[in-house]
């Protein structure tokens, strides 16, 4: 009996071994490849493009949780290019969206990052926007206009169709300023909506909180990190299929753990509602 069990555990797992790994690999919501998801960059970089810790984190949990992602960027030039260490932008340089968000990838960069605009949201199952300055500064006006910012036109366009068709919409830390922009009535959050600042960190971007709000939607508060208070590190409005987490809206220096357990909500989330049937 021994020996029989042995040498159907060899077979199963030679058999297992030559299969492709869509049939070896399951997350939580379906096998891995069932879900094709759109991950949309700004750049590369938290003061002038996508934050590297928010894209990272994004692509790590889409991969553990059984999701492809295909990578896209603008094929246009971003608003300045800053030192991240003095916090001051280069005088005289400029950089390319797409190919700064190319720093995200491995292989062949042509075929894992595409321009934005060739995005067909009918190949696709959902979308997500790592947060990041680039998204008041690259894919909108919002640093310069507020409130009354314009979007990229690529950007507004896949959220609109995206929503339209009824398929999940994932954002991290300012990336719901670009839903709340198009989108009428959804409900995001943010984090907190004061900067309160305690031993765990701070909360200096508050002034995007206030202006959601004054874009017709709903604010929620959520922590980063668990507590009692509150058990969830990303608020899912179900009707409009708008997943968002606070992530680095929360300055932090060493509690980086909570941002990634954050940002894996967010992709369980959208996950689990690009799985639903309607």
């Amino acid at each position: 009996m021994l020996a029989t069990r042995t040498l159907l555990s060899k077979q199963t797992l030679t058999a297992v071994s030559h299969q492709p790994a869509c049939f070896a690999h399951q997350g939580d919501y379906g096998y891995w490849g069932n879900t094709k998801v759109a991950v949309v960059f700004s750049g590369c970089g938290w003061w002038d493009g996508s934050d590297v810790h928010e894209g990272v984190y994004t692509m790590y949990h889409l991969s553990r949780n059984g999701a492809r992602f295909r990578m896209f960027a603008p094929n246009q030039q971003q608003m300045h290019v800053m030192d991240h260490m003095k916090k001051q932008p280069f005088s005289g340089e400029n950089r390319n969206m797409m190919i700064e968000s190319a720093r995200f990838i491995h292989g062949e960069g042509k075929r894992q990052i595409q321009d934005l605009s060739t995005l067909d949201v009918n190949y696709f199952d959902a979308v997500i926007f790592p947060g990041g300055h680039g998204i008041v500064k690259n894919l909108s006006t919002f640093t310069k206009d507020g409130k009354d910012c314009k979007l990229h036109n690529d950007v507004a366009r896949v959220l609109k169709e995206f929503h339209r068709s009824r398929k999940p919409i994932g954002l991290a830390s300012m990336a719901p300023v670009l839903a709340c922009r198009v989108l009428p009535n959804i409900e995001v959050t943010m984090g907190y909506e004061r900067d309160e600042s305690t031993r765990w960190g701070n909360w200096p971007q508050t002034n995007l909180v206030q202006a959601v709000k004054s874009m017709g939607a709903r604010h929620v508060v959520r922590e980063p990190y668990i507590s009692f208070q509150s058990s969830v590190q990303a608020y899912v409005d179900e009707k409009n299929k708008v997943v968002s987490t606070p992530s680095f809206m929360w300055e932090t220096d060493y509690h980086y753990h909570y941002i990634f357990d954050g940002v894996g909500n967010m992709v369980k989330h959208v996950i689990r509602l690009s799985a639903k049937k309607e």
